[in-house]
């Protein structure tokens, strides 16, 4: 599938349902005075949602690439301030929600793997750097290459 909006990325979606379960966990007593951890989780893990976006939107593949891997990196802060949360007595009796959202944490850091792996092997070039000069030149070999394919099916057919 060919993405033409971030918001078409699995992994963001995924990343904004995140955000959202995040800050309703924050707003929950266990967070009461603890303004610097509520703040530095919550950013976090909109970082990830962001990153994928200002990725996509910048138009070239180096730089899709370097956001997606900051907002892999992102991913694993939040999963490494959960498992801190784990271990706080404030947060006791919510090892069942914390568990349930490292886990989704863990599974958009793989998806944006995933994605980085696809796009390193794709060959695809950046939107940016594309001009009319070289998008004629990939149609003209393309067809190049559909008229030696249709001439070696002739040429089989006659032999």
């Amino acid at each position: 599938m060919k993405y033409e909006r971030f918001e078409q990325l699995p992994a963001w979606p995924a990343s904004i349902e995140l955000a959202a379960q995040i800050y309703r966990f924050t707003a929950t007593p266990a967070f009461r005075g603890q303004h610097s951890i509520r703040d530095q989780i919550e950013r976090a893990t909109v970082s990830i949602s962001n990153n994928i976006a200002e990725g996509l939107e910048r138009g070239s593949n180096q730089e899709l690439l370097a956001f997606l891997y900051i907002g892999r990196g992102s991913a694993g802060q939040v999963r490494s301030m959960l498992s801190l949360r784990e271990r706080l007595p404030a947060f006791k009796g919510l090892e069942a929600v914390i568990s349930g959202l490292k886990s989704k944490a863990e599974a958009i850091s793989k998806q944006l793997g995933g994605c980085v792996r696809s796009l390193q092997n794709s060959g695809v070039k950046s939107e940016r750097y594309v001009t009319d000069k070289t998008r004629k030149a990939g149609e003209a070999s393309q067809q190049r290459k559909a008229f030696l394919e249709r001439v070696n099916r002739i040429c089989i057919q006659v032999s």
